[in-house]
């Protein structure tokens, strides 16, 4: 409680020491200042159910949930709430959407990312296989309204639009599938969500397909290229595209532009055959061949570097980025998106990222003091070792944590 509030609520308790209506007020007033100091278990449930599943429980849930925070286990409460169909359809269907397109926001369709991120949180598929799996989750066959959802498609977004529209249960008709049999990409191709129709329309369309190495850095590993820019990276992997001197001045190059590049363009040389086709409205992928986009502006520095592959180095493991927790069991360089996924994937910092999400779908705000940043740090560690990346005991950790506020 802030300092004013508190305030507030001392000057109505001195009041109300000459009247019952006034100490009424005092209940009700610092009730709502001091938050969930008096929330008793029954509300404690409630309030778990309605962040993790956005509607009320049913009353049969609600006692089963009350049991479990009154023996000494909210955690297993939370758990309850995650059976509700509102948690898959609605909660984390708006936790993820935001991941899928450039302007991060909520109001975008379902699609083939959303709904593979909801089905590995269903499934207890390692989170560390987010960005690395041959992986996809759709509905074919299901029914609604009379009609049969369109099959999945490589070429459109029908099939999740229909399961949407008609309110499909996401938690029943997800099915698991791999992106070889859904989108005839070979194993080494594929790359989790990166390689999903949604990723490469939001992210390999156009441009240098830096973009999706810059968004999955904001999304999965909650950092930003200016937040971890290096300028004591060597520069030798710089792409042509990029002037030596902007605006003349090769002080602003050495002193900003290579603190991004010299980190990035070898580590986003890994989506080199990548390619959205916005004709066909299909990923391409050429093994191989790169594609031209890694060409665009060669003549801006001609002596830069030109790609000749997939391979890509993690330039970060040295310097002051080696803080965001490389694996010491990956060897930090490869070819194809697949393996840089799995370096990503592999880091502290994705580990933490994804708690801190949890923790802020969970607690409806970001950690704000130390006991927050402990807790983070306690889950982070547990997700990583005997939580096998799973997320819904994430969820229900935070979930716990926050039951009372």
């Amino acid at each position: 409680m802030g300092i004013k509030q508190w305030q507030a609520c001392q000057a109505v308790s001195a009041k109300a020491r000459s009247g019952l209506m006034l100490r009424t007020m005092v209940v009700v007033l610092c009730g709502i200042c001091a938050g969930t100091t008096w929330a008793d278990s029954r509300d404690q449930a409630k309030r778990i159910h309605d962040r993790l599943a956005g509607v009320m429980p049913s009353e049969s849930v609600l006692n089963d949930m009350v049991s479990d925070i009154n023996g000494g286990n909210p955690q297993a409460a939370a758990m309850r709430a995650m059976n509700n169909p509102a948690f898959y359809n609605v909660t984390l269907k708006n936790w993820a959407t935001p991941w899928t397109n450039r302007d991060q926001t909520v109001f975008a369709p379902l699609n083939d990312y959303t709904a593979t991120v909801i089905g590995m949180v269903r499934d207890d598929v390692g989170f560390d296989q987010l960005l690395s799996a041959n992986l996809v989750y759709h509905a074919n066959g299901a029914t609604a309204n009379g009609q049969t959802a369109p099959n999945y498609s490589p070429a459109n977004n029908n099939h999740y639009e229909f399961l949407e529209d008609n309110g499909v249960d996401l938690m029943a008709e997800l099915v698991s599938d791999t992106q070889t049999n859904t989108s005839g990409l070979a194993d080494a191709a594929t790359a989790g969500v990166m390689t999903t129709r949604a990723a490469a329309a939001a992210f390999f369309v156009a441009g240098t397909n830096r973009a999706m190495f810059r968004f999955t850095l904001l999304n999965h590993m909650c950092t930003d290229l200016e937040q971890i820019k290096d300028i004591t990276r060597s520069p030798d992997r710089i792409r042509q595209d990029v002037s030596r001197s902007p605006g003349g001045d090769s002080r602003i190059f050495m002193n900003n532009c290579v603190g991004c590049h010299a980190g990035m363009d070898p580590l986003a040389q890994a989506f080199a055959y990548y390619q959205f086709n916005e004709t066909t409205g299909q990923m391409e992928y050429t093994p191989g061949t790169v594609q031209p986009k890694y060409f665009i502006n060669g003549e801006t520095f001609a002596p830069g570097y030109v790609t000749p592959d997939d391979g890509w180095d993690n330039y970060w493991r040295t310097g002051t980025n080696q803080l965001l927790g490389w694996d010491s069991n990956l060897t930090g360089s490869g070819n194809g998106a697949k393996s840089m996924g799995e370096e990503l994937a592999g880091s502290q910092a994705f580990a933490a990222c994804q708690v801190q999400k949890a923790f802020k779908l969970a607690c409806l705000r970001d950690p704000v003091d130390a006991a927050d940043r402990q807790q983070i740090n306690d889950m982070t560690a547990a997700f990583t070792t005997s939580g096998g990346y799973r997320m819904k005991p994430v969820f229900a950790e935070a979930a716990a944590y926050c039951m009372g506020n």
